[in-house]
């Protein structure tokens, strides 16, 4: 699988363990940065990401922040990207089964290495059921226009 890679400074580590890990699983990863402890913004990255998935290079994405919170906020500012925050793998197999979600965050000051591992491992084999969801999925994708003065 393709999958497109973004992290800020806290998240750096991780992200190379888990780019590491990912390749090695035999997945196409393409590493958007930071690659370094030096202060950089978390949306300036998951911006990147969802761009990633917006334009077809990536199938999938992983966005990593210090707590996920931020890098996720920022990558489902893109209408293409659907970002679940996960801590762990149940709720990551529920992004992808019930939400179609094609990035998942995380949280390196909050999830260690080997349960990363196991959320990516569950986002990855799992398909999306569609059905029922479906519908809901297309909304999120195509948010209605909100009314501005009132």
């Amino acid at each position: 699988m393709r999958l497109a890679i973004a992290s800020d400074h806290a998240a750096w580590e991780l992200k190379a363990l888990l780019s590491d890990w990912l390749r090695e699983q035999g997945h196409e990863v393409e590493d958007l940065g930071t690659n370094g402890p030096d202060s950089v913004d978390y949306p300036d990255y998951g911006y990147r990401l969802a761009e990633a998935i917006a334009d077809g290079r990536a199938e999938r994405g992983v966005a990593l922040c210090g707590s996920g919170i931020g890098i996720s906020i920022s990558v489902n500012r893109n209408p293409a990207a659907r970002c679940a925050l996960v801590s762990e793998p149940l709720s990551a197999k529920l992004s992808r089964e019930h939400n179609d979600a094609n990035v998942i965050a995380m949280g390196a000051r909050l999830t260690g290495i080997d349960m990363a591992k196991a959320c990516l491992d569950a986002f990855l084999t799992t398909e999306f059921a569609g059905d029922r969801h479906a519908r809901r999925v297309d909304k999120l994708s195509n948010p209605p226009l909100l009314e501005t003065s009132r």
